[in-house]
């Protein structure tokens, strides 16, 4: 099982806009469910795992942006709307149990913001941090950096350019 995210960002580091939606939804060209190589990325996975923040817009959503995936979410409460397949639990350790106990072999999506990404980081297990580098700038918003820890071992492990001016980047963590 590898843990691994796939997250954007603006060019000047920005993974939210300033009112705190994430920052592919200020790129004229995205598309839910179809921009920058998303739908292959989810096909490689057979579970996401999320925090609460992330996970609670889908609930009022047109439709599941996770199916036919496990999915997982960290957080204090179960919210009100969840599936009854949705696995939840508002410590990290016990639910990364519980994503190893059903994990059949193959990636897990972490899906999320900065803290999300670092508490499970701090875990030890992420495993590759993705990023797509977006051609805009933010101007504001919250930063990938200070909530990743600046100490995060990183090793570069695949780039390439996406479609509409994008870029992939591939971090395996050490």
């Amino acid at each position: 099982m590898t843990i691994r995210t796939r997250m954007c960002m603006s060019l000047d580091g920005y993974v939210t806009t300033a009112d705190g939606w994430p920052v592919q939804l200020a790129d004229p060209t995205f598309v839910p469910g179809q921009s920058h190589g998303f739908p292959e990325f989810q096909e490689s996975c057979e579970a996401v795992l999320m925090g609460r923040t992330t996970f609670e817009p889908a609930l009022g959503a047109d439709r599941w942006p996770w199916p036919n995936l496990d999915a997982f979410v960290l957080c204090s409460h179960r919210p009100s709307g969840t599936p009854d397949h949705v696995v939840t639990d508002s410590d990290p350790d016990r639910l990364l149990e519980k994503v190893r106990a059903a994990n059949r072999g193959g990636d897990v999506h972490l899906v999320g913001g900065p803290r999300t990404i670092e508490t499970f980081r701090a875990l030890g297990a992420l495993d590759k941090l993705g990023l797509i580098v977006l051609p805009l700038l933010a101007g504001d918003g919250m930063r990938l950096t200070p909530s990743v820890s600046q100490d995060a071992g990183l090793k570069l492990e695949a780039e390439r350019a996406l479609p509409e001016g994008a870029v992939e980047i591939v971090y395996a963590c050490v």
